[in-house]
């Protein structure tokens, strides 16, 4: 979030190309009012309105959501101060925009964050929707009490669509989790397993397609 238009719409612009349902506002005082409707804060500490570190301070008193400080300050007090406001991670704001490697460690760093704030979720051994049952412990799944022999990334797939079950996953988010490494794998790769997955299951409906963003887990 960023008083300077240029800064926020290409940080915006290229998060949304990564699969991210990225928005953007002007002032701290707009970043209070809707922290809560997102799953991460991208926070400029230089805001026109309200000390960057205070609107930290109060989004971390009232909310566990996940912050990312970015400052261009030189000083890395500065950064210690967003640290010690209730970030989770600061980066510099100019290695950010650097075009493609600051970028990339930009989104690498969301995700990272984002794994370690859904500890429970990401525990969860167990998942039952409909007729479909996953258990993590034993990398068994049943549909309609058939028992369905997945391949390791199969079920590493379905897996992680289960544990957020109305969640779209993006291709990127996938790739990264399932494969480690989102340089490694490739979208036909992808689509290769999710086509294997929907017959395996039983029905296409399984696995929902949103179109150019990811996948989610269906009904069946």
């Amino acid at each position: 979030m960023n008083e300077d238009h240029a800064v926020a719409d290409s940080i915006t612009t290229g998060l949304r190309r990564h699969g991210y349902d990225a928005e953007s506002v002007e002032t701290g005082t707009e970043a209070l009012r809707n922290y809560d409707q997102a799953d991460l804060v991208l926070l400029d500490l230089e805001l026109s309105d309200v000390d960057g570190l205070e609107v930290c301070r109060a989004i971390r008193s009232e909310a566990d959501t996940p912050i990312i400080v970015i400052t261009d300050s030189d000083d890395r007090g500065h950064r210690v101060l967003g640290l010690k406001a209730g970030s989770d991670d600061c980066l510099d704001k100019r290695e950010c925009l650097e075009i493609p490697l600051g970028f990339h460690e930009l989104v690498a760093r969301i995700e990272a964050v984002m794994r370690r704030a859904r500890p429970d979720r990401r525990r969860k051994r167990q998942i039952s929707r409909g007729s479909l049952r996953l258990d993590a412990d034993l990398r068994e799944v049943r549909v309609d009490g058939r028992r369905v022999t997945l391949t390791r990334k199969e079920f590493d797939l379905l897996h992680l669509l289960a544990r957020y079950p109305e969640k779209i996953i993006t291709r990127r988010q996938i790739m990264a989790e399932v494969w480690d490494d989102h340089y490694v794998a490739s979208s036909r790769t992808l689509d290769m397993h999710v086509s294997s997955l929907r017959g395996k299951l039983g029905a296409g409906s399984w696995i929902e397609t949103a179109r150019g963003v990811g996948f989610r887990l269906g009904h069946g």
